[in-house]
């Protein structure tokens, strides 16, 4: 038995509207950094000085993020998936993220041959990053390059490089009824709590004790 703490994968959930059965993607190692932007979103900008300091909501949060593939354990343990399609599948699921369904473009396209004028366009799945308990973020993927690295003898790839761009969705972005919109104030209200824990004593250590604020 090994006293090594158990490790948390981060993966990506993503709900279909007209599937309800989830599509979990584990990252099979977890990257090892992650660059996160949050933008400040002021009703002030450039207007009147009294409203400088009002936040018209939460910042716009995007997150880079590498995810590497890699069939190597996978082959030499002879798993029938991996030696059939290499890392095809995990990919697959990845790209799907940006699809519509196929099922629904065939329907479309007969309601369109059928004289129908206006189509509604598919709705994405609802898309969760999940990065540790501290971290459920409801998402939108909006950058996706892969670099394919090694190939088997079928060209199936084997080992790649998954960059992946997610735009945060807060509470303004959805409607109050969206299971995001409560996903994201769980996620605030987390981040309060931590942001209490680490300002604890943080003036009195910066000042010696000596600064008053009030």
């Amino acid at each position: 038995m090994t006293n090594s703490p158990r490790l948390l994968k981060g993966a990506i959930v993503a709900v279909d509207p007209s599937n309800p059965i989830a599509s979990v993607i584990i990252f099979q190692y977890n990257p090892d950094t992650m660059t996160r932007t949050l933008q400040a979103q002021m009703s002030g900008a450039g207007g009147d000085r009294s409203e400088v300091s009002r936040l018209k909501g939460p910042p716009v949060e995007t997150i880079k993020v590498d995810v590497e593939m890699d069939a190597t354990d996978q082959l030499e343990k002879a798993d029938p998936n991996a030696v059939g399609m290499g890392i095809y599948p995990q990919l697959s699921a990845l790209e799907m993220l940006l699809y519509p369904k196929s099922a629904l473009i065939i329907a479309n396209t007969l309601l369109l041959a059928a004289g129908t004028i206006e189509i509604i366009p598919p709705a994405a799945p609802f898309t969760v990053f999940v990065w540790g308990p501290k971290r459920v973020l409801p998402v939108r993927l909006t950058d996706f390059s892969i670099t394919e690295e090694a190939y088997d003898v079928n060209l199936n790839p084997i080992r790649a490089k998954v960059s992946l761009g997610l735009r945060v969705l807060n509470y303004n972005d959805l409607p109050q009824a969206h299971l995001g919109h409560g996903l994201f104030l769980a996620h605030q209200v987390v981040k309060e709590t931590m942001a209490t824990f680490g300002s604890v004593n943080s003036l009195a250590a910066a000042g010696g004790g000596n600064i008053k604020l009030f």
